[in-house]
């Protein structure tokens, strides 16, 4: 008598691992919106919670490593098995001619739809909100001794000024820039300790000359570079570049700046609420899949649950939204 062991099918196995990676992908979504609420939600305190995550989260060792397996790699198994599902799944709660099921009586089978077409919404919306904020409006940045700078470029507002002063953060408007090229190359002074800077031999013995030569040459060396990123930016009239500190700085101004526009304020809320929903809708069909609960009043406990997360988790997307310029950082 043979035994014989019997492999899980591949589809079942990427239906979990599509599965493990979307709960993943709502406990980010719920730290995600949670920093970011801190832009609006705390007012008075000049966004400081929301500088305060963003920095923690940048200054991690090997933050591209983590962002690429941690984010990137979930998202790109969630999303590429949810658009196969996409372009196999049927809807049902509409209804049709006869040929096709309708069962728009059902509350579970409204919520399917919604499942699928705010994925296509999501698929859309994570592409160009990761190509605004990770790559064109991602902050520059220049060392100078033991301080880095970053440079974002942002339209100028009456309320700027202030809010600039409050984050100490400094402005350069384009006549500003020009004025310091300028006087940048008339240090001719500077430029020669380059050259000799270069002469020197390599010594073992110390020599305060070459100490004071060497030194100057350096800071000559930054003063370029640090001139170099802010031409860089590429303002024009009606806009500035801010200088932060720190990249949680730069990172609220460019939130502050995006959520000036009403297009944008209006592509976000859509944005959030197709998230928020997906997230906890897709949190209860987890619990389902996974056995996590069985009975019908479990799992209606469950779907309480899930919803009232999502109400929470929404209204800190919509307070990031609409708060961070127009209620915390206007003025």
């Amino acid at each position: 008598m043979t035994s014989q062991t019997q492999s899980l099918p591949s589809a079942f196995i990427w239906r979990r691992l599509h599965s493990l990676m979307g709960l993943w992908l709502v406990l980010f979504l719920i730290e995600h919106l949670l920093v970011n609420s801190q832009a609006a939600l705390l007012l008075g305190d000049n966004a400081q919670g929301f500088v305060s995550g963003v920095n923690a989260i940048h200054n991690l060792p090997y933050l591209s490593v983590i962002e690429f397996f941690l984010l990137g790699v979930p998202i790109a198994i969630h999303g590429i098995w949810g658009v196969k599902y996409l372009l196999t799944s049927k809807f049902n709660s509409h209804r049709t001619n006869g040929t096709a099921p309708s069962l728009e009586k059902y509350g579970r089978n409204h919520a399917f739809t919604w499942q699928r077409l705010t994925s296509w919404i999501l698929l859309i919306g994570i592409i160009l909100h990761v190509a605004k904020f990770r790559f064109i409006d991602y902050p520059d940045s220049v060392n100078q001794g033991e301080n880095s700078y970053y440079f974002i470029p942002v339209t100028v507002d009456k309320g700027l000024y202030t809010v600039a002063a409050r984050l100490g953060v400094t402005l350069y408007s384009p006549d500003q820039i020009t004025l310091e090229r300028k006087e940048f190359e008339d240090r001719q002074d500077e430029q020669a300790l380059v050259v000799a800077s270069q002469t020197f031999p390599d010594s073992r013995v110390y020599d305060h000359q070459q100490q004071v030569i060497l030194t100057s040459a350096q800071s000559y060396q930054q003063k370029l570079q640090w001139l170099e990123v802010l031409e860089k930016q590429k303002v024009e009239r009606g806009e500035v570049v801010a200088v932060a500190k720190d990249f949680g700085t730069a990172s609220v101004l460019a939130v502050r700046d995006t959520f000036k526009s009403p297009l944008y304020v209006g592509l976000y809320t859509i944005f959030v609420l197709a998230a928020c929903f997906h997230g906890f809708n897709g949190l209860w069909t987890f619990c389902i899949t996974w056995g996590v609960v069985l009975r019908v009043a479990a799992q209606k406990k469950v779907l309480g649950f899930s919803w009232a997360l999502m109400i929470i988790v929404t209204f800190l997307g919509l307070a990031a939204i609409w708060g961070t310029y127009w209620l915390n950082l206007k003025a």
